[in-house]
């Protein structure tokens, strides 16, 4: 295996801005970085300059051609290749401007739009975000870009990020000034992404018609081992993945992302990758790039990444864990508690900001972390529940309750955990504890939401994240700058963040019966699936909220419901046909077949005048003919249901009607199938059982 020699070959594939300088002339390069830092237009004779360097260099890379690469409302990456090839005369050169790396062209209508976009209306733009890396893979070079419609409205999950990247920066400048703060220039939010996923052998997964259709599978008995010894967990990683994953992290490393910690997860088949902190926009990209160079590599190693939130019934399904913070250009991390947090009133002011709006907008929050997949995750005992809360640890707790009492907290020192006497260690226990049933937790320095489904952009999550936030800033802000002694305004503020908002607080297990009655006395929201969470997306205060940051127009807030509707539903029909086609093509035969043999076996016992009242070939051939009559009839009634569902023309009316009458069908089929499956001849079965897919990545 080749070793990676970091000090040449990280990042060597992204344009870098060390790259970009030795390129480009001294002058240009500063015009460059104060377009950047100022966030100004970038004059068309700089970016002539730049897209120069650019080409150049991606040409020595090997690259033929170039894409604008931006992030639609698919939720995966999208992107366009056209050659850097130009005729000129009889001769053919390479060309590549500032006018094509800025500005590019896509179609606006057959991506998803939410009604801003007729069919017939097709233009829409891509623009260069030079706040991001272009980087050379598989011979393109490509340019992280924006997208939206000819009249100007953002259809991707990148342009709102960066909106709520702004809106957080100036509400928290605002809150620093009015404490006295002249130095810092830049409020950020950082973002490290930890990314589950399965590994399958390809071969099993090419017999598997849902796991191609669907990602995940439709049928599948439970096996007689799955994750319950926990012996997976953590465990010695198989000689395999291990080359998967060192291969990952090459690949990752050439494109500038810090892949930093590998593991095997909970469930069979299953592992983590973990990466550094960013910038949310860095690691937004990242993370797309990810999910995709996963894929990729996978594939080489003749298996397949399977990033779907549930791809088996019965063991953890994959999530990613959030988590997000708020740093300054001074190198200060805001959510640093300090030797004393309970004395540092700028600690605990932003952090009551943070109580303040995750209680405001619990919804947000959970639409944020919404999919059709994703609703088959959350609220098992693998993810946190669908209702939201904060996970804050002991410590802060007892300060807040002193502080909502007015009495006086006492500092305690950190206890130690002492394994033995002698050479072990005695080690310092850290501020809080780790939940991992919470679904918005504190851990340290920074706060972690676990909600998000494996497959999904974290951009939404943090673009809800960043908003929510900068309205608790601009309300605390506006009283700052409006009185005149600011510390007692502080304290005033803290108390008053706690006492209304401390409700959403919550330190136990989030998977009890005991939390979901407890929280409903809250008055927390529950809202446990996709569709249940949507409706709240365009309710007045969330529309009004996205508006007055700039984040979103009403109009953008309501394309994406109607695209995050439109998503739900098309997901649950093309799993119901494609279960469908399952059942009448692949198992039905195969039950009929294996009745037919067991019916062969009774009329030959009878011949031979053998007992049958209580053989075990009566006892199966009454249950598998039963079991067949009972998946003809259920599998009859989802395609009757479909074709009912065809007539609702309302998306929501439609997403609904899914939800209430298709998924009760599917699973209705499903438990009637994997019974079959289990007295089924293994021989006879049509596809991989999950022994065989969660086991076959066998070295």
């Amino acid at each position: 295996m080749e070793n990676f020699d970091f000090k040449s070959r990280f990042a060597e594939n992204v344009f870098t801005d060390e790259e970009m300088k030795k390129r480009m002339p001294a002058e240009a390069y500063e015009k460059y970085e104060e377009v950047v830092a100022k966030n100004k237009t970038l004059p068309l004779d700089l970016a002539n300059e730049i897209a120069k360097a650019m080409k150049d260099w991606a040409i020595e890379k090997g690259a033929t051609h170039y894409t604008h690469w931006f992030q639609p409302m698919t939720g995966v990456t999208a992107e366009k290749h056209d050659s850097f090839l130009e005729p000129e005369g009889e001769k053919a050169i390479l060309k590549f401007t500032g006018k094509i790396l800025v500005r590019g062209e896509s179609d606006a209508s057959s991506l998803p739009n939410g009604g801003l976009r007729s069919t017939f209306e097709a233009r829409g733009y891509t623009a260069w975000d030079p706040t991001s890396k272009a980087f050379v893979r598989d011979g393109s070079l490509y340019i992280p870009t924006v997208f939206c419609s000819y009249g100007g409205e953002s259809l991707d999950k990148k342009t709102p990020l960066l909106r709520s990247v702004e809106a957080i920066n100036k509400q928290a400048l605002r809150i620093l000034r009015a404490m006295g703060d002249k130095k810092t220039k830049k409020v950020f939010p950082t973002v490290g992404v930890e990314q589950e996923y399965f590994l399958v052998d390809k071969s099993v997964y090419e017999k598997r018609l849902d796991l191609a259709n669907c990602g995940r599978t439709l049928f599948g008995a439970k096996p007689p081992k799955g994750q319950e010894i926990e012996d997976h967990y953590l465990g010695k990683i198989k000689a395999r993945v291990w080359d998967y994953m060192a291969d990952l992290d090459r690949e990752m490393w050439k494109l500038g992302v810090y892949a930093k910690t590998k593991h095997n997860e909970v469930a069979p088949a299953q592992h983590e990758l973990a990466s550094v902190y960013t910038t949310t926009n860095l690691a937004v990209d990242n993370n797309q790039l990810t999910m995709s160079v996963m894929k990729s590599v996978a594939n080489r190693h003749g298996m397949v990444c399977l990033l779907h939130e549930k791809p088996f019934e019965g063991v953890n399904g994959s999530g990613k864990h959030n988590n997000w913070s708020l740093a300054t250009d001074q190198g200060e991390n805001l959510f640093e508690p300090s030797e004393n947090p309970s004395q540092n009133k700028k600690f605990l002011l932003f952090f009551t900001a943070v109580v303040s709006a995750v209680d405001k907008y619990q919804d947000l929050l959970r639409i944020s972390a919404s999919s059709a997949g994703n609703d088959h995750r959350l609220g098992g005992h693998e993810a946190p529940p669908a209702i939201i809360s904060m996970f804050i640890g002991d410590d802060l707790l007892e300060i807040f309750t002193a502080i909502e009492s007015g009495t006086k907290y006492i500092e305690k020192d950190a206890d130690e955990v002492a394994f033995c006497e002698g050479i072990l260690p005695h080690l310092k226990k850290d501020k809080t504890d780790r939940n991992r049933t919470s679904p918005f937790a504190f851990t340290g320095n920074k706060f972690e939401f676990r909600m998000v489904g494996a497959d999904m952009s974290v951009a939404s999550a943090n673009t809800v994240l960043n908003t929510i936030v900068a309205e608790q800033f601009r309300i605390i802000a506006d009283k700052l700058e409006s009185q005149s002694d600011v510390n007692e305004t502080i304290d005033y503020l803290i108390v008053k963040a706690i006492r209304k908002h401390g409700r959403i607080i919550f330190n136990g297990n989030n998977y009890s019966n005991e939390w979901k009655k407890e929280a409903e006395r809250r008055g927390l929201l529950n809202l446990p699936t996709t569709v249940d969470a949507l409706e709240r997306y365009i309710i007045d205060k969330n529309i009004e909220l996205f508006e007055r940051h700039e984040v979103l127009t009403a109009a953008e807030v309501t394309s994406r419901y109607e695209i995050m509707l439109e998503s739900y539903g098309k997901t649950v029909e093309v799993e119901a046909r494609t279960m469908s086609h399952i059942v009448k093509r692949q198992i039905i035969p195969a039950v009929i077949k294996f009745e037919k043999e067991v019916a062969e076996t009774l009329n030959a016992k009878k011949t031979l005048g053998l007992p049958l009242a209580n053989s075990a070939e009566s006892a199966l051939i009454v249950n598998l003919s039963n079991g067949l009559d009972k998946l003809y009839t259920a599998v009859s009634k989802l395609e009757y249901d479909l074709n009912l569902g065809l007539d609702k023309k309302e998306s929501y009316e439609k997403a609904r009607f899914e939800k209430d009458v298709i998924i009760p069908d599917m699973q209705a089929i499903r438990e009637v199938a994997d019974g079959l499956e289990r007295i089924t001849d293994k021989s006879l079965w049509p596809f991989p059982t999950y022994t065989e897919i969660l086991n076959s990545v066998t070295y």
